[in-house]
């Protein structure tokens, strides 16, 4: 640590907080930036993915400042209090500036108070729960170290809703049955659901919320089957494989929609061996579509390099790395505060949309901002092992046929 003297005797400071500054060297220094997720877990990786990503690309083009980024990543198991842990090694051992990650809302909200202790800018690209920026907007002065930089719950209904006015009730969808696991994210999803599917066309006849240890999904089925909806709204994040699968297996005859988060990467197809084909899915985006010129490149070069397609929050963390990278840059220094003011003003069109994030004193503080002209999420098909977008039209890949009804009840056919 840097020393200072008083009355002639060298004192040693401890950087325990904020960000870490080389005492020599600072100019040419590595810029340290963690990135958090369950490793083992298809959005965790995907997250790990799009950070590295990011960084090589950052760094091949002479990096910030002139300084090269280094990543460090952190496996926080699925768990919060693993997850506390890391970030406090993170900061406190590895001297990062700033972290990035997490698509878990328990993890996530588990992490910003250490994200307020110990100054250190925290960048949530994958968890939804709205409490996220609700801390921040009550707590600013000591919870403005944190950002959102996904759709947070109550706009990804409104994604799922907007699509279902556009496409699904045109087509005859009528009805609906939201099916959600139990989770911090989905309360507010849920909320958003039964506020704004009506409002689009689909009264809602049944709202289920499972826990995300069930095996059997059977039960469900069978009820949801009796309530004769036209769709089954889903609400999936921590769990995706098992209930597709039965879905599939049991020949469920009711189009599956809404968002199943872990169905947005290519190797969802090979775990569900194929039960994820007519899936119907709200992400981030999807191979072939151009929802700004950054799109197509970061889905190409991810593939390349991973062998697989990204899932949703690949695109939000390598949008979070360079929102990051070019806060560094505005701001000439890695100070958490200064830090703090220039994300307040990014203004970046990354490779989802236009990034910007509501002011503090705004209902989602921090949060990313939705709608036109912003970030809105797309809705993709599974078809042939493939993903076409669907939704929006303008940036649409593929149809959606929606012209069957399924002869049993008025349903729309995703086929």
């Amino acid at each position: 640590p840097p020393r200072i003297q008083r009355a002639g005797v060298p004192l040693a400071v401890p950087l325990c907080m904020g960000a870490f500054v080389p005492a020599a060297g600072a100019a040419t220094a590595p810029i340290r930036i963690g990135v958090i997720a369950p490793l083992s877990a298809i959005d965790g990786a995907s997250i790990i993915n799009g950070a590295e990503l990011a960084v090589q690309e950052i760094n091949a083009k002479g990096g910030v400042d002139g300084r090269k980024i280094k990543l460090f990543k952190y496996d926080n198991h699925a768990s919060a209090t693993d997850g506390v842990r890391a970030f406090q090694r993170a900061v406190k051992q590895d001297h990062v500036v700033a972290m990035v990650g997490t698509f878990i809302s328990e993890v996530a909200l588990a992490l910003e108070p250490w994200s307020a202790r110990l100054h250190t800018p925290f960048i949530v690209t994958g968890a939804a729960s709205t409490n996220i920026t609700k801390n921040v907007r009550e707590h600013y002065s000591r919870d403005k170290y944190t950002f959102h930089e996904w759709i947070n719950s109550y706009y990804l209904g409104q994604s799922v809703c907007d699509f279902a006015k556009d496409v699904i009730a045109p087509a005859g969808g009528t009805r609906a049955v939201v099916m959600s696991e139990d989770a911090a994210w989905t309360k507010p999803l849920d909320a958003s659901y039964l506020e704004c599917l009506p409002k689009a066309g689909l009264k809602v006849v049944d709202h289920i919320r499972f826990s995300p240890n069930t095996n059997d999904f059977t039960p469900i089925y069978n009820k949801i089957e009796a309530e004769h909806p036209s769709v089954i709204v889903a609400g999936w994040a921590h769990v995706g494989v098992k209930p597709t699968v039965q879905w599939h297996d049991q020949h469920v005859p009711i189009p599956l929609v809404g968002i199943n988060a872990q169905a947005g990467a290519s190797t969802f197809w090979k775990a569900t061996n194929g039960a994820t084909e007519n899936v119907i899915s709200e992400t981030s985006a999807v191979p072939g579509e151009a929802i700004t010129p950054k799109t197509v490149p970061f889905t190409q070069a991810y593939t390349k390099k991973y062998g697989t397609t990204p899932a949703y929050n690949a695109y939000s963390t390598d949008d979070a790395i360079n929102v990051l990278a070019r806060a560094i840059e505005r701001a000439h220094t890695t100070r958490a505060n200064a830090l703090v003011k220039a994300l307040e003003k990014t203004d970046y069109v990354g490779t989802i949309g236009r990034v910007e994030f509501y002011g503090p004193k705004q209902k989602y503080a921090h949060g990313m901002k939705y709608g036109k002209g912003y970030v809105t999420g797309t809705v993709f098909k599974w078809l042939n092992a493939k993903q076409g977008a669907i939704w929006p039209t303008k940036v649409a890949t593929a149809k959606p046929n929606l012209a069957l009804l399924h002869k049993a009840q008025k349903t729309v056919s995703m086929k």
